[in-house]
């Protein structure tokens, strides 16, 4: 015969003991209330625990995604020495001048490196701006707001219910603490721009003062940038406004859902481009003749 083991629930057990007389009527309030404040903390982990693991997936796709660009700039690196080591065998017969070819091997090794560690900087920056803001914003508002780092780029996506008033491109009081913290990380980056970019899903607008969907998504785009600079103090110089009307979805128009997804306003953070050009710039200059030519034997 298999034995079998039966379990009771906790509050079953609770129940038995107090109609039993094992327990006090206060001693049997005590066990109550500690068992449900251990269900209530139970269930706030299993919350915390899911959270936690979808910001770890995250971290580990960016980074998959670095270790795949590093490996390509160490192909890029192994293909320049193999120009070298190539120049060197094609040139044992003439007295071409290895040392300066050399320099300029190692000159573009050193802005490749230096490409690589200012990428790397870069990215790092964005993870953490990710991670601060999205721990600055609570469970309900995380439910408005989807933040992405992808190629670079932290794409920060609002949903127009929670950023709007009803058909209209003026800003909700509901999206002031939003904004707030956005505006908190961005003023914390001063060394990136921002752009504000509005979108709409494919239903005309019927609006005296607006006459269609690009009017509705730049202006939308326009009220959240000067949001920013008069009511959080964001340098306008930082800032763009623009309006893709319904010509960038990102789900089926077909579908109340899909359009629903389709209304929303990207803060896009970027790097400054004038960092980028400043490093162009500085690449080992390879218009002049590094080579002399061989002086032939006599």
């Amino acid at each position: 015969m298999t034995n079998r083991v039966f379990y009771w629930p906790v509050g079953a057990v609770l129940m038995a003991l107090f109609f039993s007389g094992c327990v006090s009527n206060k001693k049997f309030t005590t066990l109550q209330t500690d068992y449900r404040n251990l269900n209530e903390r139970y269930q706030a982990s299993q919350v915390d625990l899911a959270e936690s693991k979808a910001r770890v997936k995250s971290l580990e796709e960016q980074l998959a995604q670095e270790r795949a660009n590093n490996a390509s700039l160490k192909k890029a690196l192994a293909a320049l020495q193999a120009t070298l080591d190539n120049s060197i065998n094609q040139n044992t017969q003439g007295n071409v001048n290895i040392s300066k070819l050399v320099d300029e091997i190692n000159a573009s090794n050193k802005y490749i490196q230096h490409l690589v560690n200012a990428k790397n900087k870069s990215d790092s920056l964005l993870i953490v701006l990710t991670n601060n803001l999205t721990r600055s914003l609570s469970r309900d508002e995380l439910q408005d707001v989807d933040v992405k780092v992808l190629k670079g780029v932290v794409y920060i996506s609002l949903a127009d219910n929670m950023l709007y008033k009803s058909g209209s491109y003026e800003i909700s009081d509901r999206a002031g603490d939003i904004l707030s913290k956005i505006a908190k990380i961005i003023q914390d980056y001063k060394d990136y721009e921002v752009l504000v970019e509005g979108n709409t899903d494919n239903v005309p607008i019927n609006r005296p003062n607006i006459r269609n969907n690009w009017d509705l998504s730049s202006l939308r785009a326009a009220s959240v940038v000067m949001a920013l600079q008069t009511q959080y103090g964001i340098d306008p110089k930082r800032l763009t406004a623009g309006g893709r009307g319904e010509y960038n979805p990102v789900a089926d128009n077909n579908t109340e859902d899909g359009k629903s997804k389709n209304r929303r306003t990207q803060i896009i953070i970027t790097p400054k481009l004038d960092q980028f050009m400043e490093l162009i710039d500085k690449a080992p200059d390879k218009s002049k003749d590094t080579t002399q030519a061989a002086t032939p034997s006599m």
